[in-house]
């Protein structure tokens, strides 16, 4: 009998409940609006990865990285943009989302 290999996901990152819920929240308002149609979650050693996608076959519109190494030097948390460029960085994810938010608020108003 050959044991479950349970030592790899011992240093996974991951999203926490609360943390997913807060994203699926605005994933989901964003699909309602007709700007994001696919997602994918990346969970890796060093950081779990939301991201966000206009089409299934372009790159991502938005990362939401959580990065736990940094927590105590710029904040875990990191919007990424399209190009690569890290929009916002922080401690609180709230804040971290507030340009995607303003986004949306444009887009429903607009």
């Amino acid at each position: 009998m050959t044991p479950f290999p349970v030592a790899n996901r011992l240093h996974q990152v991951g999203f926490d409940r609360a943390e997913l819920t807060q994203i699926l929240n605005l994933y989901g308002r964003m699909v309602a609006a007709g700007n994001w149609r696919d997602y994918a979650i990346d969970l890796g050693r060093d950081a779990a990865i939301f991201s966000a996608f206009r089409r299934a076959t372009e790159r991502p519109e938005y990362r939401i990285e959580k990065r736990p190494e940094l927590r105590n030097k710029q904040g875990q948390w990191v919007l990424v943009g399209e190009g690569g460029a890290v929009l916002k960085r922080g401690h609180e994810l709230g804040p971290v989302l507030a340009p995607v938010e303003r986004k949306l608020m444009k887009l429903v108003a607009g």
